[in-house]
């Protein structure tokens, strides 16, 4: 995997460069504090893979203008938005590594600030003075809300199903991969078909990260993800990785599993115990089946596409997606 992300680095290296400068650029808050707790999340790392696959995507449908990074940058703001808006629904203690801005600062302050780069996302897609894409940034912001509502309603529910699951990884998740990528498109004025089948990449691919995320929570260190390893199980939430463990272990595991569940605390040893559950249980074998699936599917998007540049590595990014998982 070390391989393939450098790959990806070396090729993608120059619009990095331009992405953190845009970023910087366009976070123009009158207030110094809104600056400050913004950047505490939005300059602590990330892969910055949302603005990336908007700029491969326009490139790929020819897009020569020059405003393309400042389009992009949209798609990190609204990222950004969410986590922070996330980790004070959560109560999440750590995000890439640093200490939650709500814990940096309070609650409140947090919940505005990401309010405020929801709204500079929002002041940039009309800059793009194109209906289409301001139809698409406002419908990602309405799914993304309807999906973290939908998991909050379901906190700690062991009758949360897969279907719920898929559901709210699309609604947080995918969409805004499937926006990112469509937008590309839109910006380049590609015909319908193209956007459709660079909707479907974002799409699938989306799925298949958030899979992936899924996972390491069980399987990778605290130091490796950069928030507590078991986060998701601290905060009541189901992945597919439990759902599917729940649905083929014994009785009395599932009770077991379902007591962790209710109480939102374990100890190492219990989350050890529990890793082993998901692993005898073919519970983390299903979940890497079923990112394979939807990585093969946006795959499948690009076929249409001439060979260039852009398109391998966009095709280099679902390599890394898969292997994330392994």
């Amino acid at each position: 995997m070390t391989d393939l992300k450098q790959k990806i680095l070396t090729a993608v290296q120059d619009d990095l460069v331009a992405i953190e400068q845009a970023l910087a650029d366009h976070l123009v808050p009158h207030f110094d504090l809104v600056r400050q707790v913004a950047g505490h999340l939005l300059f602590a790392g990330g892969k910055r893979l949302r603005p990336l696959l908007m700029l491969l995507c326009s490139r790929l449908c020819g897009y020569r203008g020059h405003e393309s990074v400042r389009h992009a940058i949209i798609f990190e703001y609204l990222h950004a938005a969410t986590l922070i808006h996330d980790d004070v629904v959560d109560g999440g203690t750590l995000r890439r590594g640093k200490t939650a801005a709500h814990h940096v600062w309070d609650p409140p302050t947090a919940v505005l600030t990401g309010d405020f780069l929801l709204a500079r996302a929002l002041t940039l897609a009309a800059r793009t003075e194109l209906p289409e894409v301001i139809n698409v940034i406002a419908g990602i912001t309405e799914y993304m809300s309807q999906g973290e509502i939908h998991q909050l309603a379901h906190k700690g529910d062991v009758a949360f199903t897969e279907a719920d699951y898929l559901e709210v990884i699309r609604c947080k998740t995918a969409v805004l991969f499937q926006g990112a990528c469509k937008v590309g498109a839109l910006i380049a004025r590609a015909p319908k078909p193209r956007c459709r089948a660079l909707a479907d990449y974002g799409l699938h691919l989306g799925m298949a990260f958030q899979m992936a995320d899924d996972l390491l929570d069980y399987t990778q260190s605290t130091n490796n993800l950069g928030k507590m390893a078991g986060t998701d199980l601290l905060e009541g939430k189901l992945t597919l990785p439990v759902i599917h463990t729940l649905q083929k272990v014994s009785e009395q595991d599932r009770l077991w599993i379902e007591s962790l569940i209710r109480a939102q605390t374990f100890t190492p040893a219990q989350l050890e115990q529990l890793i082993g559950l998901l692993t005898q249980s073919g519970g983390i074998d299903y979940t890497r089946d079923c990112a394979a699936a939807h990585m093969q599917l946006a795959r499948e998007a690009l076929t249409d596409f001439d060979p260039c540049a852009a398109r391998d590595v966009l095709l280099d990014i679902v390599d890394y997606a898969w292997a994330r998982t392994t």
